[in-house]
C-alpha cells in the first residue's frame, strides 16, 4: 500500500458542553485525519508544526502512538502551541476559538520524500496563510511532479472571510493542483456565498478539477466527475459530536483510494462502483468519529476495519 503524507495546522482541542469543558485532544482538521489513517494501518507522515512545550510534547506523542511519522513536525521556540476552544451546541455542532502565538521563523521541516501512488491530503487555512505559503507551495508543486495523488479540503472558517479576496490566488492554485477536491455547504457559503452543488462544481471547481465531492453536514454527500454524478446518504447515527466529522470523512476517503491502490493517471478511468467504494469509507469514518468525544476513529473500532476489509 502506497503511502500519505498529510501538511496542516496542529492544534489542542478543549471542547466545551453547556459551558463546561469536557474533553481536551490534539486536533486540527489534517491532523484528525491523518491519526484516523495511521489508526487504521496506513503508512501515515504528517509536516506541521509545534511549540518546544508540554503541548507540543503531548501532540508529538500522540502522532507517534497512533503510528504516523512525526519527523516532519517542526518544534519551535519563542512561542507556544496553539489552543482551539470547541463549544458544542444542543446539535453537538461545534462553534470555535482559536488562540495562536507563533514565532517570525515557521515550519522549519525537511519535507518526506514522496513517491508515485503515494496520496498528499491538504487543506484548511495552513496551505492559504501568506506567512507559510512559500514553503507550502513549493511542497504541493514537488508532490504534484512527483506523482502522487493530491487531496485538497477546502475547509474554509468563517473567521477568514475578510481575507477571502487577498486569498483568492493561493485557493485556485490549490485547486490547480488537486486531482480531488472536498468541499463543505459552509466553506462555499463563506467563500462565494453559493451552497448549491451543482453551481458550485460547474463554475468553482470544474475548470481546476475533475473530481470533486460536496458535504452539506447530515445531508446527502454528492460526488461529481468528469463522466457522472453520484448522491450518497450519510449514515444516521446518534451524534455525539461533530468536530472530526468531515476530517474523518476525507481519511475514510484516502483509505478507500489507498486500499484500491488508486493511482493519479487511473482516477479518469474510475467507474461508479469503485468510486461507490472509496465514498463508503469516507461515510464509514465519518459516522463513527460522530459517535466520540474526540475527532479520530478509536483504534478498535480502526484494527476491526481494517480486518473487514
Amino acid at each position: 500500500m502506497s503511502r500519505v503524507i498529510g501538511i496542516g495546522e496542529t492544534v489542542f482541542d478543549i471542547l466545551f458542553k453547556n459551558g463546561q469543558p469536557v474533553k481536551a485532544v490534539p486536533g486540527g482538521s489534517v491532523y484528525n485525519s491523518i491519526i484516523s489513517l495511521g489508526r487504521v494501518g496506513a503508512e501515515a507522515a504528517f509536516i506541521s508544526e509545534v511549540g518546544d512545550d508540554r503541548i507540543g510534547e503531548i501532540i508529538l506523542s500522540h502522532l507517534r502512538d497512533s503510528g504516523v511519522d512525526a519527523s516532519s513536525v517542526c518544534s519551535f521556540s519563542g512561542g507556544k502551541s496553539p489552543l482551539a476552544l470547541a463549544f458544542l451546541n444542543e446539535r453537538n455542532d461545534a462553534e470555535y476559538l482559536f488562540y495562536k502565538d507563533y514565532p517570525n521563523n515557521r515550519l522549519e521541516v525537511d519535507f518526506p520524500s514522496i513517491t508515485k501512488g503515494d496520496i498528499v491530503l491538504y487543506g484548511s487555512y495552513f496551505v492559504l496563510n501568506p506567512v507559510l505559503r512559500e514553503k507550502t507551495k513549493a511542497f504541493l508543486e514537488y508532490a504534484k511532479e512527483s506523482g502522487a495523488i493530491l487531496y485538497y479540503d477546502i475547509n474554509f472558517r468563517k473567521n477568514h472571510v475578510a481575507e477571502r479576496i487577498k486569498l483568492g490566488e493561493a485557493l485556485i492554485e490549490n485547486l490547480e493542483f488537486a486531482d480531488i477536491v472536498r468541499g463543505s455547504a459552509d466553506d462555499f457559503n463563506y467563500l462565494y456565498e453559493m451552497t448549491d452543488a451543482d453551481k458550485i462544481y460547474k463554475e468553482k471547481i470544474k475548470f481546476y478539477c475533475p473530481n470533486f465531492i460536496f458535504t452539506s453536514g447530515d445531508g446527502d454527500v454528492r460526488l461529481f466527475t468528469k463522466d457522472f454524478t453520484e448522491r450518497f446518504p450519510v449514515k444516521k447515527v446518534d451524534v455525539v459530536s461533530t468536530v472530526g466529522a468531515g476530517d474523518n470523512f476525507n481519511a475514510g476517503v484516502v483509505y478507500g483510494l489507498l486500499s484500491a491502490s488508486a493511482e493519479r493517471d487511473m482516477l479518469p478511468m474510475l467507474g461508479k462502483e469503485q468510486w461507490n467504494g472509496i465514498v463508503s469509507c469516507g461515510l464509514d469514518f465519518s459516522a463513527h468519529a460522530c459517535t466520540l468525544i474526540e475527532n479520530y476513529v478509536d483504534k478498535e473500532w480502526a484494527v476491526n476495519y481494517r480486518k473487514a476489509k
